[in-house]
């Protein structure tokens, strides 16, 4: 019998939730295309879904998360502070340590 562990990691502050994979997975298509719109769309969510998350992030994170321009000739851009960049790469290091502890963990049940 083959035994695997399930888990999703969050962060919260007291009623909201800071990051999660879905935000983080938001945060990092910003980053790679310079534009929320854009990065709505290479994660296949509404434009207004991909804004309400990233409301969120930036009024539950004691410092802004992203920074955007406003359209013009070229159109808007979206990009994450220096602040944000830290936030998704502490967000990855605690998600891998936290895989790497529940492989352990299942290791040790598979040995009973």
């Amino acid at each position: 019998m083959a035994y695997k562990i399930k888990s999703r990691i969050w962060i919260e502050t007291e009623n909201n939730v800071l990051l999660g994979e879905g935000r983080v997975k938001l945060l990092k298509a910003i980053e790679d295309t310079g534009s929320l719109s854009k990065a709505a769309k290479s994660i296949k969510i509404s434009y207004k879904k991909a804004w309400n998350l990233i409301d969120s992030v930036n009024k539950s994170a004691k410092k802004p998360v992203t920074i955007n321009s406003i359209g013009g000739k070229g159109g808007g851009g979206c990009e994450l502070t220096p602040y944000g960049k830290s936030l998704v790469i502490a967000f990855d290091e605690i998600n891998k340590n936290c895989w790497e502890f529940l492989d352990q963990q299942l290791e040790a049940v598979k040995k009973l």
